[in-house]
Formats: structure tokens, C-alpha cells, sequence
């Protein structure tokens, strides 16, 4: 039995991302995200002007006149979402965490998926993957995938984008559209090469987990169409002036005190993180990803109409 305020949760995420799905991207996740490939539909007699390279010729021989091959585009799609669940996602300085507003995000996407007549599934990954849901369709599925981005408990804090994306090239194995939601904070031990004592705590400097999995981050785009989704808070691009602070990382659980009075470190610390998201869109960039960067702060559903927008151009100019 799911508790009543549970319930409510994912009834009020459903009308809000529902609305949004309605008034503000109606059609663009049909125009954007195409099917793989054509599909067979019928043959149909040859008229002047068709492609001859289509004539199936078993059918011709048989019926001692020319036919075609008809196609159909491959409508048919499934989403992956696949969604940090880590320490860190718990972070937020304003009225929404980035885990609650990953669950938004992948909200929106699902329930575009399904208008479209699409499945969807689910991978839910911190240093490991923590649960699976396999692609389905209809909107009782989608509430449970809402749910388990909402509520689900992982059993580990840390993160590892890597075995999230080797384990979903291993169970999609046809083309699929990957929404990689997550903050790509890493933890220690995934950012080699980098001083561990400068990422913590994690709202200190804003390292990129993208730039540890950017060869899996490829790997998996050539199989998949992904799309990463990157979700900050404000105070992890700006430090509020505060005095003194003690910090706790959400991932290791390290305690570190720092000084935010000091108007020329919060200016240098804003620098240093305008520069890592920088760094970070460049590498999906290079890696031929695209992404959209969103904040627990400011509303999403124009920054999502543009990104589809966007999208829809190239793929048009393509």
C-alpha cells in the first residue's frame, strides 16, 4: 500500500509536468526524436516515376507486372531514463532538491514519450546500478517511474556514470533515446588525475563526472541518442555570504568549514565553476551529445521548449 502523501506527490508532479508536456512542448518530442529506421508496410503496383531500386521482384515474377515495396517510418521509440540517485542529488538551497526536480524532468519526458506511443524504462545508478525497470508503455507505468526517482532509497551514496551507461548498452541492445539525468558531480575516485582534497564538499568546486566517463559517454551515443540533462543549484555555482559555514559532502560524508565573507573567494569560487559547466558542455559537445542545463531556481519549461526547438532545426538543416 503506497502511503497517501506519496500519492500526492506524484499526482501534483503529474498535473504540473502534464501542463507543461500540453502548453509547451506539444509536438516537438514527436518531431524531434524520429523513429531508427523504415519498416515494411505493403507492396503496391509500379507507377512511372517510382524508384526502381524499391521493385520487389519475387512479387513481379509472380504476378508478371511490377511492384514496389512499400515503407513506413519506424515510429515506435523507447526512452531510458537514466537518473543520478546519489548523495548529492538530496542538495537543495531553495524549495526543490535536484533529486525532486530530476523527477519533473523525467515526468515531462515520459509523459511526452507515451503521447508519442512510446515506451519507457527506467535506470536509477549512484556508484552502481540500483534499480532497473524494464520499457513499457501507458500512464500507470509512468507513475511508478515517477515514484522511484522520487523515493527511491539507494543503498550507496557515491557516483559512478560509467556503470550506469555499460549497463545500458547491455540491456538496450537497439537504439534508444538515453535522457541522462544527473548534477555529473563525481565522486573522488571516478575524477582521476584530480586533487581529492579540492572537490570537497561538493558544493566547493563543481567537478565534471563527464569528463571521467567521456569515452563511455561516446560509446553509448553511438549506439543511442543521449541527451544529457544537467541539474544545479544556485549555491553550488554561487556561494551565499554567510560567514562561516560547516559543510557536510552528501557523498563521502566529510566535514569541511568554510569562510563565505570574503567577497574576493566567492567571486574567484563563481569564476571557477562558470568555467567547470564550460568545460562540462564543451565535453558533451565533443563527445556529439547534447545537453541542457537546468536549476532548482528558475523554471524549466522554456528552457526545455528551446532546447527541442534547437534540436528540431539542426535536425532539420541536417
Amino acid at each position: 500500500m503506497i502511503p497517501r502523501e506519496i500519492l500526492k506527490k506524484i499526482r501534483q508532479i503529474e498535473l504540473r509536468t502534464n501542463r507543461i508536456v500540453t502548453e509547451t512542448l506539444a509536438g516537438q518530442y514527436h518531431s524531434v526524436f524520429k523513429g531508427q529506421g523504415m519498416n515494411f508496410d505493403e507492396v503496391r503496383e509500379y507507377q512511372p516515376g517510382d524508384d526502381v531500386r524499391a521493385i520487389d521482384w519475387n512479387v513481379t515474377a509472380r504476378m508478371n507486372h511490377p511492384f514496389i515495396k512499400k515503407f513506413v517510418e519506424e515510429r515506435e521509440l523507447t526512452l531510458m531514463l537514466v537518473v543520478d540517485v546519489s548523495g548529492s542529488g538530496l542538495f537543495g538551497s531553495r524549495d526543490q532538491s535536484k533529486r525532486e526536480l530530476a523527477a519533473e524532468i523525467a515526468s515531462v519526458l515520459a509523459f511526452s514519450a507515451i503521447r508519442n506511443n512510446d515506451k519507457v524504462g527506467l535506470i536509477l545508478f549512484s556508484d552502481e546500478v540500483e534499480k532497473f525497470i524494464p520499457p513499457r508503455k501507458g500512464r500507470s507505468h509512468v507513475l511508478r517511474v515517477i515514484r522511484e526517482v522520487l523515493f527511491f532509497e539507494p543503498k550507496r551514496r557515491g557516483t559512478d556514470l560509467n556503470h550506469a551507461l555499460e549497463f545500458l548498452m547491455r540491456v538496450t541492445p537497439h537504439k534508444a533515446i538515453a535522457a541522462v539525468i544527473s548534477d555529473f558531480i563525481g565522486s573522488p575516485a571516478q575524477l582521476q588525475g584530480q586533487n581529492k582534497r579540492r572537490l570537497r564538499p561538493q558544493m566547493m568546486l563543481l567537478e565534471s563526472l563527464a569528463q571521467a566517463s567521456f569515452t563511455m559517454l561516446k560509446q553509448a551515443n553511438r549506439r543511442h541518442d543521449v541527451v544529457a540533462v544537467q541539474i544545479t543549484d544556485p549555491c553550488e555555482l554561487e556561494l551565499p555570504a554567510l560567514g562561516r559555514l560547516v559543510l557536510q559532502d552528501a557523498e563521502t560524508g566529510e566535514i569541511v568549514e568554510v569562510s563565505t565573507g570574503d567577497a574576493r573567494k566567492r567571486a574567484a569560487f563563481a569564476a571557477r565553476q562558470t568555467k567547470a559547466q564550460a568545460d562540462t558542455a564543451k565535453l558533451f559537445r565533443t563527445a556529439g551529445i547534447d545537453s541542457i542545463q537546468l536549476r532548482t531556481d528558475r523554471a524549466y519549461g522554456v528552457t526545455l521548449a528551446k532546447f527541442f526547438a534547437t534540436r528540431e532545426r539542426r535536425r532539420l538543416r541536417g
